[in-house]
């Protein structure tokens, strides 16, 4: 019916809000699908615990592919037969995520090569809207290091054109959020997280850029929603795009 994701830096607030809205959802009557990545299938949850593993050392390359495996199984099992039973798939974090880091913070491949490996992987499935929770790296990083979870104090309503806000630090590590069957949120370690986070200001700065350039060239799917807000506001700002989604789905 409709898939939407979640992106962001790490710190950004994403998985706290692809949460909130999945409760939003089941209060209403609906039976949302949430899932991570990697993770959400037994072959998914594997590999996951692969690249959680810090004393493994992993190739970027072979990192890139691990994640784009996991997300296979996890379109394959889960994802498609979600979408044609007629229900609303949430993702914390989809390709967008593969394009951002190992493409632009790693600097392993161009978009467009990526493009073509994320066809084949999602069997061409692309999310309805991509809610991209932006927030400076170093405020990201701020909120890693504290675990600081509501900016209220850093509130800036009306800050985007959205007037969208955010959360603070990811509870479930940044990353990946849901539990192992994928249908519902819990805390963990995030491989993403793990393998990245000793990388420099500078990473970070690739990848939030990388997803800059990502929302400017497909502005129709993505919404851009100004992190350094609150919960809240953000929550509101996405409920409200999600009603608006519905109704264009009941009208067609």
């Amino acid at each position: 019916m409709l898939l939407l994701s979640f992106e962001g830096i790490d710190g950004s607030g994403k998985s706290t809000q692809a949460r909130l809205l999945e409760r939003y959802l089941r209060d209403r009557g609906r039976d949302p699908l949430l899932v991570r990545e990697p993770g959400g299938t037994e072959l998914s949850e594997r590999v996951r615990t692969l690249l959680l593993q810090e004393d493994l050392a992993i190739d970027p390359l072979a990192e890139m592919l691990l994640f784009s495996a996991a997300r296979a199984q996890l379109v394959a099992d889960r994802v498609r037969p979600a979408l044609q039973a007629g229900r609303i798939v949430l993702c914390d974090r989809f390709y967008d995520s593969t394009t951002a880091y190992q493409g632009g913070g790693r600097q392993l491949a161009d978009p467009d090569w990526l493009n073509g490996l994320h066809r084949r992987v999602t069997q061409g499935i692309v999310p309805d809207r991509t809610y991209l929770i932006e927030l400076p790296p170093s405020e990201a990083q701020t909120r890693r290091t504290t675990g600081r979870t509501d900016p209220s104090s850093a509130h800036r309503a009306g800050a985007t054109s959205s007037g969208a806000t955010s959360s603070g630090a990811d509870p479930s590590g940044a990353d990946p959020s849901g539990s192992s069957s994928g249908d519902a949120s819990g805390a963990g370690p995030s491989p993403a997280d793990d393998r990245m986070e000793t990388e420099d200001h500078r990473f970070y700065r690739r990848v939030a850029d990388a997803y800059a350039r990502l929302a400017d060239a497909e502005p129709e799917r993505f919404l851009r929603l100004d992190g350094r807000n609150t919960v809240d506001h953000l929550h509101k700002t996405i409920r409200a795009d999600v009603r608006s989604l519905l109704k264009e789905k009941t009208d067609r």
